[in-house]
C-alpha cells in the first residue's frame, strides 16, 4: 500500500512526530533525501517555496520535501 504524502512547503501540513523526508543543506546539490520524524518546526512563516525547515528527532536539520501524516 502506497503512503499518502503532502507537500512540505506548507507549514500547516507538518506536525511534531510526523514522518517526513528532508534535504539537508549540504545535500541540496545532489537532492539526497533523509527520512525521519519531526522534533521541531524551525520555519515560522506559513509557507516556504523550498520547504519548511525542521529538526528531526536525530538532530538533523533540513527542508521538508514530503510529509507522510499518520493515518486516521
Amino acid at each position: 500500500m502506497e503512503k499518502k504524502s503532502l507537500p512540505g512547503s506548507i507549514r500547516k501540513n507538518i506536525k511534531i512526530g510526523d514522518e517526513v523526508t528532508i534535504v539537508q543543506k549540504h545535500h541540496q546539490r545532489t537532492g539526497e533525501l533523509t527520512e525521519g520524524f519531526v522534533k521541531r518546526i524551525l520555519t515560522s512563516s506559513p509557507t516556504h517555496h523550498h520547504g519548511i525547515k525542521v529538526m528531526l528527532d536525530t538532530g538533523e536539520v533540513g527542508r521538508v520535501k514530503e510529509v507522510f501524516p499518520e493515518e486516521d
